[in-house]
């Protein structure tokens, strides 16, 4: 049987997460989508509720799409509706795990990898966080959950952005790809955003396309000395107006700096793949609860493909990827997003694990 496509949509308090499902729910052409509520918020989904079974705590809707909460653990919650779903109980194409405000989507996603009985079952798409815009700075100032969200993300989505200004769009939007440059944003309105923005993002493919928004590479220029070997290019210290915003009442300019951030590590040399497997290895025992989301395409010694890896927190996989190309640059491309991330360890065992 094909693997049941998982999509896990986070976002902080009111950024519009029951509004996008509703939508996804009503216009699901044809799909049959599961959803999986850490709990029902106040504004269920219940709109059609078709039948109820209050003990099963899986709700079936007239469209033919289900809701349950979570009631003991997702993976509990996970086997159960394979189960249903083999036995021919329940019929859905598609998983929706909706997490609360405050959830930490690193769990959720490890799920996906760390047991076998469920990554026989789902291939985790991607993880889709929602930003709104009118709460997002005080929400990212105060809350470290909200700036998780962002680092883990696959696609963002900024909800409520016709509440603020352009210039107040600009400014998230930028502090956003310091946080997260590969993940593409853009805002929605209402919820309304096209199934294909939403699903089969495969944001967890071992795909050998590193997407990193170009912008972010271009912003800092002006103020670093690069070291031409291996380009490092950041986004820490950029003198962006949007990063010193008066915040009125304490009357003084508060320049960003966002606990999660990225750095992407490019070099031209290849890398010894022992000594960048012993470093990776090393690297993710010590920081992998704060290293949210990483990613690379590799130029490896002794290989003509692409080595592509990737990883969430501890969890780690590579694979080989497709034959470097006549006449294309052989060169390593890899970001890192993560929570203090030690950027000079990093860039130094890198440059010692290269050829």
């Amino acid at each position: 049987m094909s693997l049941i496509p998982a999509t896990i949509l986070t976002g902080f308090l009111g950024s519009g997460k029951t509004t996008l499902l509703k939508r996804v729910l009503s216009e699901a052409h044809g799909q049959k989508i599961a959803v999986v509520e850490n709990e029902f918020g106040e504004e269920n989904i219940d709109t059609e509720i078709l039948v109820s079974d209050t003990q099963e705590n899986i709700i079936q809707m007239s469209n033919g799409c289900i809701c349950c909460t979570i009631r003991d653990d997702l993976r509990a919650t996970l086997q159960d509706l394979a189960q249903k779903k083999r036995k021919g109980e329940l019929d859905f194409d598609r998983v929706v795990i909706e997490t609360t405000g405050l959830a930490d989507p690193g769990p959720v996603a490890q799920t996906f990898f760390m047991d076998d009985e469920i990554a026989e079952q789902y291939l985790l798409d991607s993880i889709l966080t929602l930003v709104d815009a009118k709460h997002a700075a005080d929400q990212l100032n105060d809350r470290q959950e909200a700036r998780r969200q962002v680092g883990f993300a696959d696609q963002i989505f900024i909800s409520k952005a016709d509440l603020v200004t352009g210039e107040e769009l600009d400014a998230l939007t930028h502090r956003l790809k310091h946080m997260n440059p590969r993940a593409p944003m853009r805002p929605v309105h209402f919820g309304e955003v096209s199934l294909k923005e939403v699903f089969d993002l495969r944001g967890f493919n071992l795909n050998a396309k590193l997407d990193i928004d170009p912008d972010f590479l271009k912003v800092d220029d002006h103020d670093h000395d690069h070291d031409h070997d291996h380009e490092h290019e950041h986004g820490e210290h950029c003198d962006h107006p949007s990063h010193q915003h008066d915040h009125g009442d304490h009357g003084h300019h508060h320049h960003h700096d966002d606990d999660v951030k990225s750095f992407v590590y490019r070099a031209t040399r290849p890398f010894s793949p022992a000594k960048l497997e012993d470093f990776l290895g090393a690297i993710v025992q010590v920081y992998g609860p704060r290293m949210l989301r990483y990613k690379g395409v590799l130029h490896m010694d002794g290989t003509d493909r692409k080595v592509i890896f990737q990883g969430v927190h501890q969890l780690m996989g590579s694979d080989l990827g497709p034959v470097w190309a006549e006449g294309e640059p052989r060169v390593s491309k890899m970001v890192f997003i993560g929570i203090d991330l030690p950027k000079d360890i990093l860039i130094q065992g890198l440059d010692q694990s290269l050829a």
